[in-house]
């Protein structure tokens, strides 16, 4: 079955003006994607690493890509096609607590 890569952004003020019961039920989606192997993890603060023709590592604590909203997390699921994989995604905290979530197949 395709996998695809899920990254999840949103903040604490969308989340907190979500109505608590489409946030159980997000959660409660986030549960059966585990259930069914999903990998899942909330964001941590990132890292940027280079290594410009292996001379030399250099890293900056800070993203590389900036977005309106924060990543939050990310998440590798199964699905059977790309509409299957959005219909999962359409479910989860991110995108019902006014968030986005990128779906990205993985070739």
């Amino acid at each position: 079955m395709p996998h695809y890569l899920t990254i999840g952004y949103g903040d604490r003020t969308g989340y907190d003006r979500t109505p608590h019961v489409l946030r159980d039920a997000a959660h409660a989606q986030d549960a059966e994607l585990v259930a069914r192997g999903a990998r899942m993890g909330i964001a941590g603060a990132p890292v940027q690493v280079r290594n410009p023709e292996g001379s030399g590592i250099a890293t900056l604590n800070a993203p590389y890509l900036t977005a309106e909203l924060p990543v939050a997390g990310f998440s590798l699921i199964e699905a059977a096609s790309l509409e299957d994989a959005i219909r999962q995604a359409a479910q989860t905290p991110c995108a019902i607590c006014y968030g986005v979530v990128e779906v990205w197949p993985l070739l």
